[in-house]
Order: C-alpha cells, then sequence, then structure tokens
C-alpha cells in the first residue's frame, strides 16, 4: 500500500498620554455582521473617502518600494499564473529559483500542455503541494485544448480550472488583465485586521467577507492587481509577525497602532497538535545492481511521485513486520529484510514522519501493480530521471555517500 495517504521612540511614559489597549479574545460564537459603513464607523474610520485616502497613500508607497521580482516584469498572464500557483503555501524566497527554472523549461502554455507529467513533476521537486502541479500541468491541456487556447480572463471562468480557487483567480485576474478584484491572502489578512483592529478569526468565512469588502473600500478603481501587490509587500516587509511600524505608510490610520494591540492581532484560532507516524520503505535489488521504485497513485497525497516501496506501521507492530506486509499487499512480492539503512523524519502540513529505510533483496514474485501506478527497476546512475519526495531523496543521497565511501 502507498505509504502515506491524504488526506524614534517617545520618552513621555504616563499612562495618560498612551492609547488604551483593549484585550484580544477569540470568542468561537461571535460573527462579524457589519456593513463597510458601520465597520468603518465602528473602528473610527471616517467612511469610504478615508479608505480611499488609505488605498492611494498603499499605492504610492508601493511605486517607491516594491519588491522586485521576476513575475513582475512581464505582462504574460502564463507566466503570472504559474507565480501564483508556485506561491501558494511557499514563501517567495522559496519560489524564486523554481520559477526562472520551470519557465525556462516550459516558456510557454503550450510548452507546458505538451509535457508529460513526469517531467512536470520532475521540474517541481522539491517545491512540495504537488497536487498543485498537477492541476497546473491538467488546466494547461484544458486551456490549450480550447479552440481559442486563450487563458480566461475573469475570476469566475478562472475558477473553473483545475488547482484555481478564489485567491488565486482574483490574483491572476487582477494582475494579468486589471480585473478589480481582491486577492485576500494571509498578508493582507494580517494588515487589514491590524489596520481595523478585527480581533476575530481571520480564517472564518464572515471575517473574511468583512476584510474583502473594507479592501474593496480603499481599493482605487483600475487599479486592483498593484494594490493587491501593495498589501502582499506590506505584509511581507513592514506588517510581519512583528510588525516594523515606524516604517509603515499608514501608521496614523492603523487603529491597532493607535489602541497598542498590533502585536496582538490577527487573532488565530488554536491548532491541534499534529500526529506521528512511523513509515517504513524497502530498497529492494534485484541481484543485478538494480533495486525497484514505485509510482504514487495521481489522485492521491504526493500523487504521480516516485518512492521506495512500503508504508505506514499499524499499532504495536514491528518495523520489519510492517515492511513485509506493506511489500505484500502493494507489490505482492516476498522480499528478504535485512539492516536498516537509514532513518529520515520529515514534517508534513497536517503530521510528522519517520521514516524506517531498510535494506532488501528481492526472492520471488513478479511485482503486480496493486497499490502503485507504476513500477521501475534503477540504478543509482538513472535514478535522477524519477521526482522523488523530499523523504525519498535523503534515502537517495544516503545510498550515494555510501557508494562513493562518505
Amino acid at each position: 500500500m502507498s505509504r502515506v495517504r491524504a488526506s524614534p521612540p517617545s520618552t513621555v511614559t504616563e499612562d495618560r498620554f498612551l492609547p488604551a489597549k483593549r484585550e484580544c479574545v477569540f470568542d468561537a460564537g461571535h460573527h462579524t455582521r457589519y456593513s463597510t459603513s458601520t465597520m468603518a464607523s465602528f473602528h473610527d474610520v471616517d467612511g469610504t473617502e478615508d479608505l480611499a485616502v488609505i488605498g492611494q497613500r498603499l499605492l504610492d508607497w508601493y511605486e517607491r518600494h516594491r519588491r522586485d521580482l521576476p513575475w513582475r516584469r512581464t505582462r504574460d498572464p502564463y507566466a503570472i499564473w504559474v507565480a501564483e500557483i508556485m506561491l501558494q503555501q511557499t514563501r517567495v524566497e522559496t519560489v524564486l529559483d523554481y520559477f526562472e527554472r520551470f519557465m525556462a523549461r516550459f516558456p510557454t502554455l503550450a510548452d507546458l500542455a505538451m509535457a508529460s507529467l513526469d517531467d512536470v513533476l520532475k521540474a517541481w521537486e522539491g517545491l512540495g503541494y504537488y497536487a498543485r502541479a498537477r492541476n497546473l500541468h491538467k488546466a494547461a491541456r484544458h486551456v490549450v485544448g480550447q479552440d481559442h487556447s486563450e487563458m480566461p480572463r475573469t475570476p469566475e471562468a478562472l475558477r473553473h480550472l483545475p488547482g484555481i480557487g478564489r485567491y488565486t483567480a482574483a490574483a491572476v485576474a487582477s494582475i494579468a488583465f486589471g480585473y478589480d478584484a481582491i486577492a485576500l491572502d494571509g498578508n493582507l489578512r494580517r494588515v487589514l485586521c491590524r489596520l481595523f483592529a478585527i480581533d476575530d478569526d481571520p480564517g472564518r468565512p464572515n471575517t473574511q467577507r468583512t476584510l474583502e469588502t473594507l479592501a474593496e473600500s480603499m481599493m482605487p478603481p483600475g487599479r486592483a492587481g498593484d494594490f493587491n501587490q501593495a498589501l502582499m509587500d506590506l505584509g511581507a516587509m513592514i506588517c510581519v509577525k512583528t510588525p516594523r511600524c515606524l516604517l509603515c505608510p499608514v501608521t496614523d490610520r492603523c487603529q491597532a497602532h493607535n489602541e497598542g494591540i498590533q502585536n496582538a492581532l490577527p487573532i488565530r484560532a488554536t491548532r491541534t497538535k499534529r500526529p506521528h507516524r512511523d513509515v517504513t520503505a524497502g530498497i529492494i535489488w534485484n541481484g543485478d545492481g538494480h533495486f525497484l521504485i514505485t509510482q504514487r497513485p495521481l489522485d492521491g497525497m504526493l500523487g504521480g511521485l516516485w518512492e521506495f516501496p512500503g508504508g505506514k506501521r499499524r499499532p504495536g507492530e514491528a518495523l520489519p513486520a510492517c515492511l513485509h506486509r506493506e511489500i505484500h499487499e502493494e507489490l505482492a512480492i516476498e522480499i528478504q529484510i535485512g539492516e536498516l539503512l537509514c532513518r529520515v523524519e520529515h514534517a508534513f502540513t497536517h503530521f510528522y514522519m519517520t521514516l524506517y529505510a531498510f535494506e532488501c533483496n528481492w526472492l520471488r514474485g513478479s511485482p503486480q501493480l496493486l497499490g502503485c501506478t507504476d513500477l521501475r527497476w534503477v540504478t543509482l546512475d538513472h535514478v535522477d530521471t524519477y521526482a522523488f519526495p523530499v523523504a525519498d531523496q535523503k534515502i537517495i543521497s544516503f545510498l550515494r555517500d555510501r557508494q562513493s565511501g562518505r
């Protein structure tokens, strides 16, 4: 079976000169039900006119201080789309090199559509969240297969493509096509919660609708792309976890700063502790220098990637027994399990994993595709052709170090 499944500071110190601080408490029963004008009034904002002033000031700041990013040097909707997909749940610093390499390998939408999924996954290898790559490839083939072969231009049309949700559709439509839409990502939520002192969890649907309405009221018509990116950059450069308020272009309009609660916002619901899983993997040799790798099912976690076969340990199960069982269930072959080669610790979004890799010999049985999509007998010299998860890449590095005598 597949081993992981998805699923300049003031010197005044007297209290009478300081803004009153209020305690931020997340009330699970509270829901935001205010209109834009009511919300603006509640947070001491002088309605739409003052909101527009904030928006224009943010644009002026952005023109002077925006980050120089490769996808901002082009108006190519395809390049902007690729960048936005890569930036989902991934830091800009990580995306930069991947974006340059990906665009060099697949410079046009047609190039991506004509490529094999294996080639796309290999170019994505190490970036994580591989469903993004599979959906990007699927969406490219869908667009190229249409009569006009052009990308959709509105958020509504973009959301019909695989892998594009509300945020990405708004980001691509506003940045690439000038469509007036708010792209509400984590940076924008943090900035807006502080700007308007909203002490509710920004992940809740009602709060998100309030934040989006406020942002729309600040947005200068026809400038949505720049406005979204201005808020993104403010959140990435100034309004960070510990905000740099002295550098902020709208500090005097920020209600959280005025109340002294900027470090306490945004409110986050308590996260549950991530569970731990023990997983086994076999480096199964066939006697002539080749070892077995299998491809994960396309519709699951890490779908389409290659791995060393194995699976998750059951409660109370010994590691060798787990590996024997998983190999039989996945491939219907018998193996001899040798020494433990290495142990790999890896953190996924929703759980931690310890991967135990064992040296194994193939004894009997023709490998069957019972719990995998494909399989290959490969050597270390040819394994780089295939895309592997990070944990399996570490096993490959161990094998190469052993081969070179390190």
